[in-house]
């Protein structure tokens, strides 16, 4: 099958207008994460490679491969989720390599959920939760300011086993939106992370059996959906805006019951969702479907192109890591001098 593409190098042109066809090639069913990277393109002068990635634990994935994706994917910014870390994983990774490294951990439940992002790029600012009583306790959301955009990593609430918290992630789904909107006030948005949907039936192999199945509820699709045309300009699910006719080549998720992978049995519930003006700037997005094993999930990566007021990429320095206050639900806070923060983890 084929699919309608820009690729990054005519996104980078100026005054092109053609696109390209991707010719999708067999997918891959492995089972273990590559031997051999070969297969990552070095990235575009002109552009910030961000990536997302389910880790579904951050210490088993380390066990089966992870560090040597991050060192040969060498994105400026990584958000992870599920890291199921109950505090920050010292010496995980290297400062020097990522001198910006932030935690939110689950307060409520031990190893459940917890989100991080490690970053090249010194944040203007970082926040951790909605802000919102209730939601911020399971360490969903870490939110950093950036010279022209704002990049917002979550961890979005499965709605659960015979959708028990389908309530719960409908609210979430209303206040995500708003919380979006108040940063669009200043900056446009990066929305990025397991955002536990798979919008539309090409976002996953067997849609037929799945209608009230978490993830791909009328409901949980409807949440989505009015996320997208919320704020002032509307949002766009970056993928599926270049690749509209995409099915497994996008797909994020393979359980590991029943040979989901070996199948090609998968869901896309991963994403990099924009603000409408950031759109022009977004040259290509990524599905790593070589990248599994480590995860039950795949990695993705977003090329957005710099722009002015963006900062330069910090030049290595040992930093502490920083982690979501433990007496607040949620936190914002202007960052200091990285040789003045404060290194204590709670």
């Amino acid at each position: 099958m084929t699919a309608r593409k820009r690729s990054a190098e005519d996104a980078m042109g100026p005054d092109s207008t053609v696109k390209r066809l991707m010719t999708a090639a067999p997918l891959p069913t492995n089972k273990t994460m590559p031997t051999s990277y070969a297969f990552i393109a070095v990235k575009p002068d002109a552009c910030y490679k961000l990536v997302s990635y389910n880790v579904n634990s951050l210490q088993a994935a380390c066990k089966k491969g992870f560090k040597e994706y991050l060192n040969a994917e060498d994105p400026d910014v990584i958000c992870l989720q599920e890291t199921k870390a109950n505090q920050p994983m010292a010496f995980l990774v290297s400062k020097k390599q990522y001198p910006f490294q932030y935690w939110h951990c689950s307060k409520t439940k031990k190893g459940y959920a917890g989100t991080a992002v490690f970053s090249k790029i010194k944040p203007v600012s970082v926040a951790y939760g909605l802000g919102t009583t209730g939601l911020d306790t399971e360490g969903r959301v870490i939110t950093l300011e950036f010279g022209s955009f704002h990049f917002v990593a979550c961890y979005v609430p499965n709605a659960g086993e015979k959708l028990v918290r389908l309530e719960r992630r409908m609210e979430w789904d209303v206040r995500m939106s708003e919380f979006l909107t108040g940063l669009e006030a200043s900056k446009p948005v990066v929305y990025a992370g397991d955002l536990n949907v798979a919008h539309h039936e090409v976002d996953l192999a067997r849609p037929d059996t799945n209608k009230r199945s978490a993830g791909f509820t009328v409901e949980e699709r409807g949440g989505f959906t009015a996320l997208l045309s919320g704020g002032k300009d509307s949002r766009v699910d970056t993928f599926r805006s270049i690749y509209p006719d995409a099915r497994a080549e996008g797909y994020t998720y393979f359980g590991y019951r029943a040979n989901c992978r070996e199948k090609s049995v998968g869901w896309r519930l991963d994403y990099f969702v924009v603000s409408q003006p950031l759109m022009q700037r977004v040259a290509d997005v990524i599905v790593r479907n070589e990248c599994y094993g480590a995860s039950d999930h795949v990695p993705i990566v977003l090329y957005l192109k710099k722009a002015e007021g963006d900062d330069a990429i910090t030049p290595a320095k040992d930093t502490p890591d920083q982690e979501a206050p433990a007496d607040d639900e949620s936190a914002q806070d202007s960052l200091p001098a990285a040789d003045s923060v404060d290194t204590e983890s709670t």
